[in-house]
């Protein structure tokens, strides 16, 4: 069974430590102790406290076949006179999407204002980190 240490799930799941022991100290997120004293969570139970914190029913335009959703912050937008570059943080991921200036504008696109990255792609690369 793969385990992570606190440190390790609160990278996987974009927040800090002290946040993730919040969560297994009020038992939304089961944990437990190694021989050691650390606090371990089981790929598993990190899996599903993951997959019932994405945010699933955040889709505020209405219903979509796009399930790729990154709610976030604005950061950065380039305009010239026909396109524009907006660049989203979205917890540790940085979303970077091209559009018409005109939606840009419509949509009062500037630093500061949340946003929802809805991504949908007919090619995925999935990778798995090589482990030393």
């Amino acid at each position: 069974m793969t385990t992570f240490r606190i440190s390790e799930a609160a990278a996987l799941l974009g927040v800090s430590a002290d946040t993730v022991r919040r969560w297994v100290d009020a038992g939304r997120l089961p944990a437990w102790r190694d021989e050691y004293g650390h606090r371990l969570v089981s790929g598993t139970e990190l899996a599903a406290f993951a997959r019932s914190q994405s945010g699933r029913d955040d889709h505020a335009a209405g219903v979509s076949s796009a399930r790729n959703r990154f709610r976030g912050i604005v950061t950065e937008v380039i305009k010239d006179t026909v396109m524009a570059q907006v660049e989203i943080a979205a917890g540790p991921f940085r979303v970077v999407s091209l559009m018409s200036r005109e939606s840009a504008d419509e949509l009062g696109l500037e630093p500061g204002v949340v946003a929802v990255a809805v991504v949908k792609s007919t090619t995925v690369v999935v990778e798995v980190p090589q482990v030393p």
